[in-house]
């Protein structure tokens, strides 16, 4: 059978090599494993890193609006130099917001006020935290983690009017 198309079959008098071949799968299910596993640890830590924060201002639930509401309102208005802290109808209480040389703020007498309020209404777990514009996101997130650290864990956020 002469005029036959060559196949590489690596028959007698060829000297091309064979297009049969195995391919090794070993490393490329190893690859696999490895990233599967990484992925399932990072999806743990991304749950960890999340901030439960609801925003507040939109509109409102008919079912959440039929239940009393037996917890005094806590407000906290922040600006780039300041916090106002409102209980329920009395004045409001300013704490100026320093910053010191690692341009970190000092939160201490604000956390204080937090502790203090919670230790007076145990039953408290929510607050409100209206930020301005101006107020930078690393700011806002740091007096949202002291917030649930003060034993308030229902924070809601909205921007603050006016």
């Amino acid at each position: 059978m002469a005029g036959g198309m060559e196949l590489g079959t690596g028959g007698k008098g060829s000297k091309k090599k064979p297009l049969d071949t195995t391919i090794n799968l070993v490393p490329f299910i190893d690859l696999m494993a490895v990233t599967i596993a990484f992925l399932i640890m990072t999806a743990v830590w991304t749950q960890i890193g999340r901030l439960q924060v609801a925003q507040s201002g939109g509109p409102s639930d008919p079912d959440t609006e039929q239940q009393p509401d037996k917890t005094i309102p806590v407000t906290l208005l922040l600006t780039p130099t300041e916090a106002k802290l409102a209980v329920g109808t009395v004045q409001p209480e300013v704490f100026p917001l320093t910053r010191d040389s690692k341009e970190k703020m000092d939160l201490t007498r604000l956390v204080a006020k937090l502790k203090e309020v919670k230790a007076q209404l145990p039953d408290q777990s929510i607050i409100t935290i209206q930020s301005e514009d101006a107020v930078r996101y690393e700011d806002l997130v740091r007096i949202i983690d002291e917030c649930i650290g003060a034993g308030l864990p229902s924070v809601s956020v909205q921007a603050a009017l006016g």
